[in-house]
């Protein structure tokens, strides 16, 4: 019997932190809707501030997934735009909605996830004949004839043009290779979309945004189908809800492939994480201490050990 004790503590203690595992994730799915509900991120693209930010997004932070389902996505260009119901709607340190998305809808390629910029809509369109189309763009057995972007001033154009300037849509300043090039304002220039859907940018990355669509933007490729398109919705995984700083370090200490490793996570996060490890360490250590002397001097403990000493008297006089 005495043997088995301490394996019968452990596997109890294993299934207690397994239980209270799975209610914490069974939790965290049922608020944001999503499985995971939570990602990694690997590398410094959405950062703000060179020692990391609390609020915003760095490498080896944890963000919350929400389900595209369960709410709308607000991009950059509606949250800046007076006009729009969505004016002055922020996330995770600037306006507009930070989304998960895979490059071209492949599941093979590593998810991007970087702020909704602006959205691209279908605003005319007629059927294509025979899968071509005599004037306009090819998407989905339709002919394209013109666009609209939300936010913005381009209702119904062939071609997008427009800058965030604070005149054809909000301000987005531009540094970087830009900035060297006297462009101090994102910008898009006769820019005819392959298909609807979201233009994408890292807070940090200076105007360079995924799909190229800047002047000096280089874009993100996919694996197997070259530059990245605009995101349309079923390529979106999911929209970034709170962040939970420096706890992904841990996972990308470990992680192998193509992931950076925590070789772009801010210096200053691998001291808070240790610093937030010493705490959870030390705080039952502080707690069950104080925990004991209440309970020592509650009304019930006394009385206790009232009835104790006399039980022991009783006992001993019957002997």
């Amino acid at each position: 019997m005495g043997e088995s004790d301490p394996v019968r503590t452990l596997l109890r203690e294993i299934v207690l932190a397994i239980g209270m595992i799975s209610i914490l994730v069974m939790a965290l799915w049922a608020h944001t809707g999503s499985m995971p509900p939570l990602v990694v991120v690997e590398s410094n693209s959405m950062q703000h501030d060179s020692n990391g930010e609390i609020g915003t997004i760095d490498a080896g932070d944890l963000v919350l997934v929400h389900s595209p389902d369960s709410k709308k996505i607000i991009t950059f260009a509606e949250a800046t735009n007076p006009d729009s119901p969505d004016y002055g709607y922020e996330s995770l340190g600037m306006e507009g909605d930070v989304i998960i998305y895979e490059r071209n809808g492949e599941t093979t390629s590593t998810p991007i996830i970087h702020r909704a910029l602006f959205k691209i809509i279908v605003a005319e369109n007629v059927d294509a004949v025979d899968g071509e189309c005599e004037s306009g763009t090819l998407w989905d057995d339709i002919c394209v004839l013109t666009w609209s972007v939300p936010g913005t001033n381009q209702v119904s154009v062939e071609k997008i043009n427009f800058t965030f300037d604070g005149d054809d849509a909000g301000k987005y300043s531009c540094g970087g290779v830009a900035a060297q090039h006297g462009s101090s304002w994102f910008s898009v220039e006769n820019y005819t979309p392959a298909n609807p859907g979201y233009i994408t940018l890292g807070d940090n990355n200076d105007c360079n945004d995924d799909q190229g669509v800047f002047e000096f933007a280089q874009g993100l490729s996919s694996l197997h189908s070259g530059m990245i398109r605009p995101v349309q919705n079923e390529w979106v995984i999911g929209i970034s809800g709170a962040e939970i700083p420096w706890l992904g370090t841990v996972k990308l200490m470990v992680s192998g492939g193509d992931s950076p490793g925590v070789s772009q996570v801010p210096g200053p996060s691998f001291v808070f994480l240790i610093a937030f490890i010493g705490v959870i360490l030390v705080t039952p250590m502080l707690i069950e201490p104080l925990f004991n002397r209440i309970l020592r001097n509650s009304p019930e403990m006394i009385e206790a050990e009232r009835e104790n000493a006399i039980a022991k008297i009783y006992s001993s006089e019957e002997e």
